[in-house]
């Protein structure tokens, strides 16, 4: 088993025979992959790991994937997802697309149609190699500012920002996960507690002196905004999420 591409796709099934087997069958094919039973699992792993589809079944032992799909585009998640299910009605196909699936497949399957689908989503998606080099995940532009992944610097034009080393970890973590909301207990889990007391306020803190460093204006942020009653998204175009939302938080 060779991976010969740099596409990474997510299995999302409670059953240990078929996620083995379409992660064998998957790798097989050239993508890399990983597996989970379920969607406290999916989300640590899309937390901390990038992936460019989701192959997600639709019964699981603590949430429908009906209901993650829903939640994970709520959120502002446009990871493509193929649907798996052993029931046949047509009401959860038009269920699963309507709730943000790009796709659905009824168990059993071919696993040679899965792959169908996937290149199929893939390409809708307009996903390829490029899309996902080291160089483009490393080197990371909004506005007037490049944030080097490598190098752990910041630059605005050609000057360097120079800032506490906790301030680049908070960045890096919101500026590698576009356009997708995280909740305090998010940041906090993935920084590990580093330099923060372990409070929503120390986040709100910290957030606070990042936007003092990269926003024009810290009161009426552009690229760190505030989702009220969930947490922050991370917009690197600058465009408003919620344009009813007050940012003087």
């Amino acid at each position: 088993m060779k991976e010969t591409n740099n596409i990474r796709i997510l299995v999302v099934d409670d059953d240990i025979r078929l996620r083995a087997l379409l992660q064998r069958y998957l790798k097989e094919q050239g993508f890399s992959v990983s597996a989970v039973n379920d969607t406290a699992a999916m989300d640590g792993k899309l937390l901390r790991e990038q992936f460019q589809l989701i192959v997600l079944d639709l019964m699981l032992p603590d949430e429908s994937g009906l209901d993650a799909c829903k939640r994970l585009r709520k959120q502002g998640n446009e990871i493509p997802i193929i649907m798996l299910t052993a029931k046949g009605e047509e009401i959860d196909r038009i269920l699963g697309l309507e709730f943000g699936a790009d796709d659905y497949l009824p168990k059993p399957f071919n696993p040679r149609e899965l792959i169908a689908r996937i290149n199929a989503v893939l390409r809708r998606h307009k996903i390829s190699e490029s899309d996902i080099s080291p160089s483009n995940r490393s080197l990371i532009k909004f506005g007037d500012f490049e944030l080097n992944i490598d190098s752990r610097s910041l630059f605005k034009g050609k000057q360097q920002i120079g800032f506490a080393s906790g301030l680049y970890d908070l960045l890096k973590i919101l500026a590698t996960r576009p356009n997708t909301i995280l909740s305090r207990s998010q940041i906090l889990g993935l920084l590990n507690d580093r330099d923060y007391d372990g409070t929503d306020r120390a986040i709100d803190i910290q957030i606070s002196r990042l936007r003092k460093l990269i926003e024009k204006d810290p009161k009426q942020p552009q690229y760190i905004q505030t989702v009220w009653g969930v947490g922050y998204i991370f917009v690197p175009s600058g465009q408003n999420v919620n344009e009813n939302t007050n940012e003087n938080s």
